[in-house]
């Protein structure tokens, strides 16, 4: 193939996606002719509290509006709408914080009424206008454990009621750092792809101080200008490019960039 073809050619990429998310990435880079090497970063669980999560379902048809921050928030909560054979009420406002996350709940027939039409996080979510006079509203915000309080502290600044959904939990997975060393012994990593602020600290920590060096030197791919300051406040000092979208074309093509950007040094 041609370099038009495989512009990534021997670029070795780090994929930090969950392992039951990071095939689509890892087919786009491939396809592209990087060097890709799975490195999750965060584990996706259950519910950390599984009876507080069901006293909200049970409450879902009561809301004004539920939020989503992710398809694995999607997965999580149907998962469990399933398993105790409940059905989606009609009726209920959704909103998500990206078109990703619509996606998912419209492959389970669910229509997200409230996305962001640019961006695709908390700040693009809050800048909507169905979001901007929400006082004496019950909101329910489905997420993952911990995480950022922008969306419901803003909510409730707002006026709005806001219950927290924790429908899953995220921690770090059982991955051997020493896949980063011989990652790198190959000349197989120059870029590591991170799509959110809690992979980003995760990705530091795995990599444990002997690597930290030799981390901050690699390049980054990451999905919002926030992340991307986190990123370089931390030391990552080899090119953060921030990609247009967090689907996997997006971020692939933002690996180019950042070749591009590089002159292509890669494996150097």
């Amino acid at each position: 193939m041609t370099a038009a073809e495989q512009p990534l050619a021997g670029v070795g990429v780090l994929v930090t996606r969950p392992a039951h998310q990071a095939e689509p990435l890892c087919d786009a880079l491939a396809a592209r002719g990087a060097v890709v090497t799975r490195f999750p970063v965060i584990a996706i669980g259950a519910a950390p509290d599984p009876r507080a999560l069901d006293r909200g379902l049970d409450r879902l048809g009561d809301a004004d509006l539920v939020i989503f921050v992710s398809p694995n928030a999607v997965d999580a909560l149907f998962r469990r709408l399933n398993e105790r054979r409940l059905s989606w009420p009609d009726g209920v406002r959704v909103a998500t914080v990206g078109r990703g996350t619509a996606r998912a709940l419209a492959a389970r027939d669910v229509t997200a009424t409230v996305v962001p039409a640019d961006g695709y996080d908390s700040e693009a979510l809050l800048a909507h206008p169905a979001l901007r006079h929400v006082r004496g509203q019950h909101a329910m915000l489905v997420r993952g454990d911990g995480g950022r309080e922008l969306l419901r502290e803003t909510l409730e600044r707002r006026g709005a009621t806001v219950d927290v959904l924790a429908a899953y939990s995220r921690g770090l997975p059982d991955v051997d750092p020493a896949v980063l060393d011989q990652a790198w012994a190959r000349g197989a990593l120059d870029v590591a792809v991170v799509t959110s602020g809690n992979a980003l600290e995760n990705l530091v920590r795995l990599a444990g101080a002997p690597r930290r060096s030799r981390l901050f030197g690699t390049g980054l791919v990451v999905i919002s200008e926030r992340v991307a300051a986190r990123a370089s406040g931390l030391g990552f000092c080899n090119g953060i490019v921030t990609a247009d979208g967090p689907d996997s074309d997006a971020l692939a093509a933002a690996v180019e960039r950042w070749v591009a950007g590089k002159g292509r040094q890669a494996n150097s």
